[in-house]
């Protein structure tokens, strides 16, 4: 019997299976305002990594939900990408995750039960990676495969970094290099081999747990992480949370040497080309600016780096952090300067 290809099941993958940035908009637009008490301290109106709610003068409540369909076809990797993938926005609001659901989405009439095991087991070794566990989920049969976190964690309300905290004069430091999801498509086609696939998994897999230590640094002004929306996209709503303009240096963002040279031959994801028509004109592109550069801001990140808004006097210390953590790619990227929000890159 031929092996079970779980990205098969899937129309796309990972995180380029969110819906593009200006269709979210839109739908979010629409939708009525419900109660906000004042303990929520963040909700959706920055379309921020996490909900927080204020517990009391020394805890917050950090709650967040990811789940996507297959990125890769080896179960047990699977689950590992999507755990560690919704773990991550608890680290970028600066908090530390505390326990997680599972939510689980399989068609039980086509994926053998213990493919479904592999896959819960993978997610499982991620929480018990982060220390916590998983007590509890929901389970349903769908035609796609479908599995991710609800992730809980606790962080002081002083502590809480948000992405629309950003000041003018900061400086942008990207923790993981681009091109998760040019791998994934190059996956997806037959093209990928073992070496860029083990790169491709340590980037995915690997937890953003620094988001912790970084939060409690004097310095530290925002943070988000970068996933479906691409670098570009994730960087324009922490300029628009901030009503600030970023200046990115293409020359200093960090890329994954595999991705780069699938992307020079044109390989990409359906969601990329989504991604930057949801922009709009908010994203200035030099002229000399090639194509498959383009494709790497726009490229959709599963399990992306933290990408944190800083003081100049506090960047080496924030590369200290990553570096130490085992982040050995991470790198000041541009800058933030009053202006209306936009993305300016040269």
């Amino acid at each position: 019997m031929d092996p079970i290809r779980l990205t098969s099941f899937s129309h796309g993958g990972g995180c380029g299976c969110k819906i593009a940035p200006g269709v979210l908009t839109e739908i979010l637009s629409r939708t009525p305002q419900g109660l906000i008490p004042a303990e929520l301290m963040v909700g959706i109106e920055t379309a921020d990594d996490a909900a927080v709610y204020r517990l009391n003068a020394n805890q917050a409540l950090v709650a967040t939900t990811d789940f996507f369909t297959p990125i890769v076809d080896d179960p047990r990797d699977f689950g590992r990408i999507a755990a560690t993938n919704a773990i991550s926005d608890i680290y970028a609001m600066g908090g530390t995750p505390i326990m997680a659901l599972a939510l689980v989405g399989m068609p039980i009439d086509k994926l053998p039960l213990d493919v479904i095991g592999a896959i819960l087991e993978g997610g499982a070794s991620i929480c018990r990676e982060a220390g916590i566990p998983i007590a509890g989920g929901h389970s349903i049969d769908v035609l796609e495969p479908i599995y991710g976190l609800v992730a809980l964690g606790l962080v002081h309300p002083d502590r809480v970094r948000r992405n629309s905290d950003a000041k003018a004069g900061d400086v942008l430091v990207l923790g993981k290099p681009l091109g998760v999801g040019i791998l994934s498509a190059a996956l997806k086609k037959g093209l990928l081999d073992e070496t860029g696939y083990q790169q491709m998994l340590h980037y995915t897999t690997q937890l953003n747990r620094v988001g912790s230590e970084l939060g409690a640094l004097p310095g530290v002004h925002a943070m988000t992480d970068v996933t479906g929306f691409g670098l570009a996209g994730h960087l324009l709503e922490m300029c628009r949370g901030s009503q600030l303009a970023a200046e990115l240096e293409m020359a200093r963002v960090p890329m994954i040497p595999t991705a780069v040279g699938f992307a020079r031959d044109g390989v990409a994801t359906g969601a990329s080309a989504r991604n930057w028509a949801g922009y709009g004109e908010q994203v200035v592109l030099p002229p000399t600016l090639l194509p498959w550069q383009q494709a790497m801001l726009t490229d959709p990140q599963t399990s992306g780096g933290l990408l944190v808004s800083c003081s100049t006097d506090a960047s080496h210390a924030v590369l200290a952090r990553f570096n130490a953590a085992g982040f050995e790619r991470a790198a000041v990227i541009g800058r933030l300067v009053a202006g209306e929000p936009q993305l300016r890159v040269v």
